[in-house]
């Protein structure tokens, strides 16, 4: 499981009940749903939930840094909760099913000098792609 919940009552994040069940839909390994779907299980356990509620506390969550905005492609925005700890992503080319990887190695040292074109590096985003077992298999 991820520590979002943790990490929000360290911050001394004020709690209310929406806030709370958005927090709870996003903990968890593995976690890369889009709004809709926060809204949708948010929705399963606090009903009056509404949508806007939902998208300005994704948003405030991205801001303090607690969530990643995760794009892996054309699709919808998905949120991670796995925001402080460094990850990968993989992605099913057919379905869209995302998982969180730990590759070995620095992709931050194996840009060669001579490619990074006078740039001071702080950042890496990788996406690796293929079929899911389930795609794969069908």
């Amino acid at each position: 499981m991820s520590d979002l919940l943790e990490r929000l009552r360290g911050r001394g994040w004020r709690m209310t009940a929406q806030r709370r069940v958005v927090a709870e839909v996003l903990d968890g390994d593995h976690v890369h749903l889009t709004a809709d779907e926060v809204h949708a299980r948010a929705a399963e356990r606090l009903p009056e939930i509404s949508r806007a509620t939902v998208y300005n506390t994704l948003g405030e969550l991205v801001g303090l840094g607690e969530i990643l905005e995760v794009t892996t492609d054309r699709r919808a925005k998905r949120y991670d909760p796995n925001a402080h700890r460094p990850h990968h992503h993989l992605v099913c080319a057919r379905c869209g099913a995302i998982r969180d990887v730990h590759p070995t190695g620095n992709p931050l040292s194996d840009l060669p000098d001579s490619e990074r074109f006078g740039f001071t590096v702080s950042d890496v985003e990788v996406t690796y792609r293929g079929l899911c077992p389930r795609c794969a298999s069908a």
